[in-house]
């Protein structure tokens, strides 16, 4: 079955030329007016993939997309008029997948929401990717050190785990803010310094885990997951 896609916008003009586009290019939408509704649906339908507006009645964005990341992993792309570096930084830090400014082409939401949706596909085909002491779980969403002790898991942001989900795919590999950020955040050059902030207290928790030394900055070049077979 294809995609379901919750399109959460109050201005109807605009969420009826998504349906549009969206539905062209093969998808199943439903639509959202107001952030409350959006949180019912979500229970209730458990989409595929959210376009969220910021400026909602009821529960704005930032609500709504907190709400989500407290229940799961659904992929989130932000749709909103604010172009400013902490709104995007808010976002991303939250939990969003992407983030779109208004006014926007629909063809490049259309654009981004499938190749969103073929980004995720992909992680939940995956094995569990292993480093070392580390077992990283795409499908079961979840991430485990090997101590000697007896496994302990990992408690991890959406963005922590994905970065660490993508370094542990092949590990040993050098790679820089923008590969980390492009893959893993869907932000843009400015944002490249919330990769530090997110590795910075990954290390921490790895170490606490039993698996100290495994996430290094390699002389600020980029960085390194340790424990490559």
């Amino acid at each position: 079955m294809n995609a379901l896609v919750l399109i959460v916008e109050d201005e109807r003009e605009i969420a009826e030329i998504l349906v549009g586009y969206l539905e062209r290019e093969g998808l199943r939408t439903v639509t959202a007016r107001d952030g409350q509704t959006a949180v019912e649906l979500h229970q209730a339908l458990r989409p595929d993939l959210v376009l969220l507006d910021v400026g909602l009645p009821k529960l704005d964005g930032w609500e709504v997309l907190a709400q989500l990341r407290r229940r799961g992993a659904t992929p989130v792309i932000m749709l909103t008029a604010l172009d400013q570096d902490l709104d995007k930084l808010q976002a991303l830090r939250i939990g969003a997948d992407d983030y779109v400014i208004k006014p926007f082409n629909p063809l490049e939401v259309a654009a981004r929401a499938k190749a969103v949706l073929r980004r995720v596909s992909g992680r939940d085909a995956a094995s569990v990717a292993r480093a070392g002491p580390l077992d990283v779980d795409p499908v079961n969403h979840t991430a485990t050190v090997n101590a000697p002790d007896g496994p302990r898991r990992l408690t991890l942001t959406l963005t922590e785990f994905r970065l660490l989900l993508h370094m542990a795919q092949a590990p040993m590999r050098l790679y820089t803010r923008a590969e980390l950020l492009d893959a893993c955040l869907s932000g843009g050059d400015a944002l490249e310094r919330t990769v530090d902030s997110h590795l910075s207290k990954l290390r921490k928790k790895l170490e606490a885990a039993g698996a100290p030394g495994m996430l290094s900055n390699v002389r600020g070049l980029g960085y390194r997951l340790l424990g490559g077979q």
